[in-house]
């Protein structure tokens, strides 16, 4: 027989992430700050990570059209908004189940300093939206060779 000993803390942090998609299921986004104007609100889900020269953000954006997204800088923070149209042929009480969010949306990143907004790139291809955005020269690494 092996003693574990007891970490009350311990599954703390597996147990938190189904309770936040738990609730998030349950309620949604549904009102959310100055721009719920009583539509439903989603988040799309990002991913961001660094390459040599660049940080790229890649957002899912399934059932946004093109036209209906909007990239805004100001200052350092870096803003995705849109909007995804229900299906309105559909009556509501015809529903079993309804999981798919719908409305607006809005995400908000902070860019680091010196960013050159003027250079960012963005791509839409099948429902996911990339962002290729340049590193200030004072972040990116230097090789340094030792004599």
């Amino acid at each position: 027989m092996q003693l574990v000993r007891f970490n009350p803390t311990r599954n703390i942090v597996n147990f938190r992430s189904p309770m936040n998609h738990f609730f998030d299921d349950f309620f949604g986004d549904q009102f959310k700050g100055e721009d719920a104007d009583l539509t439903r609100v989603w988040n799309p889900k990002v991913d961001i990570f660094e390459e040599e020269d660049h940080i790229v953000m890649v957002a899912e954006l399934p059932g946004v059209e093109k036209d209906k997204i909007a990239i805004d800088v100001t200052g350092r923070v870096l803003t995705v908004k849109g909007e995804r149209s229900s299906d309105n042929e559909i009556k509501e009480d015809n529903f079993y189940r309804r999981e798919r969010s719908y409305g607006k949306f809005k995400r908000s990143f902070t860019l680091p300093d010196e960013t050159n907004s003027e250079k960012i790139k963005a791509a839409y291809k099948d429902g996911v939206l990339t962002l290729n955005i340049p590193k200030p020269a004072s972040s990116k690494t230097k090789q340094i060779t030792v004599q």
